[in-house]
């Protein structure tokens, strides 16, 4: 029998919406299965069905909300690997590079470290085949070396100390997929924790994070959740609650058929004093907008950096007989003060441009370009500061865009790949030299300087590749400390990891700066909060 909710699907294509409300869903059902047939025995060509399916079931959704969708089958378990914080595979971070995998980095304590594959490490056989010089694709080293639990894979290694081949049998195990991105100490007396999505092992992260920075001397923190669009409900609230005291309310949701559901804080308590600030840009969105909602409205810390994204539905993932899944909006959720900060999406087309309406209506440089009715404003709950509903959260310190260095020479750059290709090229070439003048990072961070001689290398690498860059001599003026920042960064990623890659582009992030200027110049204890301290 035709699942139902392809029967449903159908019935956008074929008609559906002219059905009397006393149709059931039995009733289009019947219909529709008249239809199906019909295509089937009737139709002048082949039909792929299952394509049609996808595509009708897709469409509905689009109908509903633009936050409802459809997974197939095949990409169910991609969906779902950054909401479960982990998947299973073999443990590595690679690049392909010049038609060759290259191991970048092991995952510390996973089955590829354990067996002995190194950073630098160049697979080129998997399960015996040749994989080096084949057009070989980052989806197809997922599929090879992804796999069932406890499954087995052997791969053969080339490594440049060695002349011969070198052969591991790996067991696949569960991989983390940390939602922490950076933890480190900014400033005296200021952490910082970059969080990149709300996944099942966040809280348990930020916990041991938090406590790890505390350790270190820790009296305030920047918690940074620009370009964070969100996660699991449940995770939202119980990061909030490492910042509210006592029985808060952190969010409400409810919908047609889902009754209002409070979540409140309780205890797990882990920063409840000390000075608090919340980053946030254009692409904040959904649980990250839960948590910044929460701050703002108990006046518990400062919202610094751009207007979030504005997206205030709960969808409900719902498997279905077929090993698909959608994606259902079930409630609106609400933050404490009572805000809906859902921005309108009666105009499909407009809600998709949004991001580029708000760039072309100056609202990325200036705060005053952003128009909202004074019907929008609330109160927080304690110092009744003013807020606004709709359209995401407005920060309390607003920061403009900065492009200054964004020249075009820059952004050609940064599109061709060449940043991340050379830095990871540099690393293959000088790992050990590297590891031997600087044997922690502490001393590569400081004394590790991108010379005349090596920025030559880079245009000339970058030319190679891309003849219409031209490093025309105003561009270059203009973007050369942010290029010799990216490629410094890199290079420390590619050795030691993102925390460390952070450390350094940290510096040109704008929002970052405002924040520990807001900190250490005293606007922070000026602003009216119930908490300063």
């Amino acid at each position: 029998m035709i699942n139902k909710i392809l029967l449903f699907a159908f019935a956008l294509l074929f008609g559906a919406s002219n059905l009397s409300a006393q149709d059931t869903p039995f009733d289009i059902s019947q219909k529709i299965a008249e239809i199906l047939i019909y295509i089937d025995k009737a139709y002048v060509d082949d039909v792929d069905n299952t394509k049609l399916a996808d595509e009708a079931i897709t469409a509905m959704l689009e109908k509903l909300d633009p936050h409802s969708v459809y997974i197939p089958k095949k990409e169910v378990e991609d969906a779902n690997q950054r909401i479960d914080g982990s998947f299973v595979g073999i443990g590595i971070r690679f690049q392909i590079l010049k038609d060759t995998l290259l191991v970048v980095t092991t995952i510390p304590g996973g089955p590829a470290e354990k067996v002995g594959v190194q950073a630098g490490d160049r697979i080129v056989i998997i399960d015996s085949k040749n994989v080096a010089g084949v057009g070989i694709s980052n989806t197809d080293v997922r599929e090879k070396l992804m796999g069932e639990l406890g499954s087995k894979v052997k791969v053969g290694i080339s490594r440049r100390a060695s002349k011969k081949p070198l052969e591991f049998v790996i067991t696949r195990d569960n991989i983390p997929l940390n939602s922490i991105d950076a933890s480190y100490m900014i400033a005296p007396k200021i952490g910082y924790i970059k969080l990149n999505s709300f996944s099942r092992s966040t809280t348990e992260e930020l916990e041991k994070a938090l406590k790890e920075l505390k350790a270190q001397g820790m009296e305030d923190l920047i918690f940074d959740l620009q370009g964070n669009g969100g996660g699991l409900l449940d995770q939202a609230q119980k990061v909030a609650d490492q910042f509210l005291s006592g029985t808060k309310l952190i969010v409400y949701s409810e919908g047609k058929h889902q009754p209002k559901v409070e979540l409140k804080a309780g205890v797990r308590n882990n920063f409840e004093n000390g000075r608090l600030i919340i980053l946030t840009d254009e692409y904040t969105a959904s649980a990250s907008e839960i948590v910044s909602g929460a701050i703002q409205d108990w006046d518990r810390g400062l919202i610094v950096g751009r207007r979030t994204y504005g997206k205030g539905l709960v969808q409900r993932p719902i498997d279905l007989t077929d090993g698909s899944q959608i994606r259902l909006t079930i409630a609106r959720y609400y933050t404490p003060a009572g805000r809906f900060i859902q921005k309108p999406y009666n105009d499909v087309d407009a809600y998709r441009k949004d991001l580029i309406n708000r760039y072309e209506n100056g609202e990325f440089m200036n705060l005053d370009s952003i128009k909202l009715p004074d019907s929008l404003k609330q109160e927080t709950l304690i110092t009744k500061r003013t807020v606004y509903s709709g359209g995401g959260i407005l920060p309390d310190v607003f920061v403009p865009l900065d492009t200054s260095e964004y020249s075009d020479l820059y952004k050609s750059i940064s599109r061709s790949g060449a940043i991340n290709s050379f830095s990871l090229e540099y690393v293959e070439k000088n790992r050990t030299s590297i590891h031997d003048k600087y044997p922690t990072f502490e001393d590569y961070l400081k004394n590790f300087n991108i010379d005349k001689k090596m920025m030559e290398e880079f245009k000339k690498y970058v030319m190679k590749d891309n003849e219409d860059i031209k490093f025309e001599a105003k561009d270059l003026a203009l973007s050369e400390k942010l290029l010799k920042l990216r490629i410094k960064a890199n290079i420390a990623q590619d050795i030691w990891g993102y925390n460390e890659f952070y450390r350094i582009y940290n510096d040109s992030n704008e929002i970052i700066n405002k924040a520990l200027e807001v900190l250490q110049n005293g606007e922070y204890n000026s602003t009216k909060l119930a908490q300063r301290n």
